[in-house]
């Protein structure tokens, strides 16, 4: 194995494989095993690492219960290669409220604006598969210790060997780190497996402080760090170890694993897979450290994580004007709308800024297919559950065949007659113009008022309607 970290592996063991054409096949096993395989790992040690959890194999006398990971070295942390950011992109606000975007001859300001409602967390969720994830939760961890951002490292998790703590390598004086927060992973980390707690004497931007919570009363354990600021790095500078005194936490949770050491465990897995549940990321935490975290805790935890992987949720408003105009240069003929709404800061219009407020797009295909399509078309909305909610609206076709077709597609605050106008008029004016049509929907008054208008074509006999019952 070429690399020296311990990494998780989830072993599916019940359940069935179904085949999905989005990911290729699909385990329907919502609890899978949670196995820590180290670099020296043989298969025949998964194999009995497998049995054990299954307890089909009894675990060895004198065994810890806690998983017994293989190393040499305190946690050592590696960069990774982070995606590159797309410069803001730039969409005139001066006048443009209401405007489709891609027809200015000029770029303008950026928008800043942070929308009051908007586009969900569509990465994260295969309904049938993950847990529901509420968008704001509490840290509950009561601990501070440490930087308030997710670093952009893998960690090298894991400093113990096969017989215990007896292996685990000390801090050594002169060891040096990237950056702060690196160096409060490894100390935390290391805490962690050793199973004992320690306090904050000192933490500012220059150094940071350490001592056991039995400091005095029979543990000498101290650690000082501070900042090389020629060179930018961490150094240890003072270190007193190993710990004198015994494993305290007979809790099955630690202090030190807050959410910022979680991250740091869970971003390969959730830059594998965005949708991996918090369950299966609960489980492989509390597989490799021993410790069990709270469902909150990892919840903030992968938060961190998509943000930092996909950036977070401002980036991502303000990255839907370059979006649509991306696709527009790369798909010609796409259509899009997009709406925006004035900020205002002490009763003044601030035009540097805008909020998002509507958003309709349709590709071209879409639009050619239709023509070939049954009059009719279906439309529904779902409920967004991101930081900012809102709607998704989607208008789909079926062809000859009835395979369904979706034909456009709108982001708007919530369902209302002025939102469903909104998505209906440039439905009828950029997709379905043909006389004749059937709409089928639910008894949602928005859409009666919106079908009821009188220029906007969805009245008899230009259009027709049914109800989806």
């Amino acid at each position: 194995m070429a690399s020296e970290e311990s990494f998780v592996v989830l072993v599916h063991h019940r359940g069935s494989i179904k085949r999905k054409t989005r990911s290729g096949v699909k385990f329907t096993d919502k609890d899978p095993l949670c196995i820590v395989v180290t670099p020296t790992m043989s298969f025949d040690d998964l194999v009995r690492s497998v049995l054990m959890k299954l307890g089909l194999e009894a675990t060895a006398a004198g065994s810890s219960s806690r998983p017994a990971i293989g190393s040499s070295s305190v946690p050592v942390y590696q960069p990774v290669v982070q995606p590159v950011a797309s410069s803001s992109f730039a969409v005139d606000l001066n006048g443009s409220v209401g405007d489709e975007v891609g027809s200015r001859k000029n770029p303008p300001n950026p928008l800043l604006g942070v929308a009051p409602l908007g586009v969900g967390d569509g990465l994260l969720g295969d309904v049938e598969e993950d847990d529901v994830e509420p968008d704001m939760i509490d840290d509950d961890s009561g601990d501070d210790i440490g930087a308030k951002g997710v670093s952009g490292h893998s960690v090298g998790f894991g400093a113990r060997d096969a017989e215990g703590t007896a292996g685990l390598t000390e801090f050594q004086v002169g060891q040096q780190f990237q950056d702060k927060e690196q160096a409060l992973l490894s100390v935390k980390t290391y805490s962690i497996w050793r199973g004992v707690q320690y306090k904050v004497i000192e933490s500012d931007y220059r150094q940071y402080v350490g001592k056991c919570s039995e400091f005095g009363n029979g543990c000498t354990w101290l650690i000082r760090l501070s900042l090389r600021q020629r060179k930018g790095i961490w150094e240890v500078k003072r270190y007193n170890g190993p710990h004198t005194c015994l494993a305290t936490s007979i809790s099955s949770d630690h202090k030190s694993l807050d959410y910022h050491v979680i991250s740091a465990f869970i971003m390969p897995m959730v830059r594998a897979d965005a949708s991996v549940s918090i369950k299966v990321l609960l489980n492989a935490t509390t597989a490799h450290f021993g410790f069990r975290p709270t469902y909150r805790r990892v919840w903030m935890a992968k938060q961190k994580v998509v943000a930092l992987i996909y950036g977070d949720w401002d980036e991502s408003y303000n990255e839907l004007p370059r979006w649509v105009l991306g696709v527009q240069l790369t798909m010609p003929g796409t259509v899009a709308v997009l709406r925006t709404s004035p900020v205002r800061v002490g009763g003044q219009v601030d035009e540097s800024q805008a909020y998002f407020h509507r958003l309709f797009w349709t590709f071209l295909p879409c639009i050619e297919a239709f023509r070939h399509c049954k009059p009719l078309v279906s439309i529904d909305g779902t409920h967004l559950y991101g930081k900012y909610g809102g709607t998704l609206l989607i208008a789909i076709a079926q062809d000859g065949n009835s395979n369904i077709l979706p034909v456009a597609f709108a982001l708007i605050e919530g369902e209302n007659a002025e939102s469903w106008a909104f998505f209906l008029s440039h439905l009828r004016q950029h997709v379905t113009p043909q006389p004749g049509l059937l709409v089928i929907s639910d008894r949602h008054n928005g859409i009666k008022d919106a079908l009821e208008a009188l220029d906007e074509g969805w009245l008899p006999p230009s259009a027709y309607r049914a109800f989806c019952i």
